[in-house]
């Protein structure tokens, strides 16, 4: 009888042991799972796929600040294609025109009835004339905010008689606002004005 509550008190024992173990092997397994779901989750949420012509591209999300000069750099380039590249038609200038006053303050607004008031817009349609511009650097100062840009590029004019290429220097500063459906970088030009805008050349047609 004694030997009996012996084995019962052993098995007992061992079965007691097995459990304690069988539960560290589960929470140690537990936490394993959640640890490398919590790892799949973040990898999962820095990583986006854009549709590019019928494929899906994967693009890893970064920190805004490793991608500050790139942004601000096609958000100037952007704004003076806007502002500058127009053909004769009305609703192209418009449409031209209110996509780069979104990415600018009221200096290109009064830039804008500037040339307007003095039949700019009109002498292109009139004229049939068409201009492009190009960009041939972006100096960039992120040492202080709002960052000082300082646009060097040509403009083409294309006239019926000639093409003439202009210089294009411009300057000014930006400032960080939110993101938009119309200013998708999310900066805004401030202060801006132009520097130089003289003939380089003209080419009889």
């Amino acid at each position: 009888m004694f030997r009996q509550l012996q084995n019962i008190e052993t098995a007992f024992k061992h079965v007691r042991l097995f459990s304690f173990v069988l539960i560290g092997a589960c929470m140690v397994i537990c936490c394993f799972t959640v640890l490398e779901s919590y790892k799949m989750v973040s990898a999962a949420q820095g990583r986006i796929y854009l549709l590019a012509n019928g494929k899906a591209l994967e693009a890893l999300a970064a920190d805004r600040k490793d991608n500050i000069p790139v942004e601000a750099r096609d958000h100037i380039s952007t704004f003076h294609h806007y502002f500058f590249s127009l053909d004769p038609d009305d609703k192209v200038i418009e449409a031209h025109i209110n996509k780069a006053l979104y990415l600018a303050d009221g200096t290109a607004k009064k830039q804008y009835d500037d040339l307007k008031e003095g039949g700019y817009y009109s002498a292109i349609i009139s004229g049939n004339v068409s201009q492009e511009v190009a960009v041939d650097s972006i100096e960039l100062n992120m040492d202080t905010y709002p960052y000082y840009f300082r646009y060097c590029g040509k403009q083409k004019i294309v006239r019926p008689t000639a093409i003439v290429t202009r210089s294009l220097i411009s300057e000014g500063y930006l400032r960080s606002i939110s993101r938009s459906d119309n200013n998708s970088h999310g900066f805004l030009i401030e202060k801006w004005r132009i520097l130089d805008n003289k003939d380089l050349d003209v080419q009889k047609r």
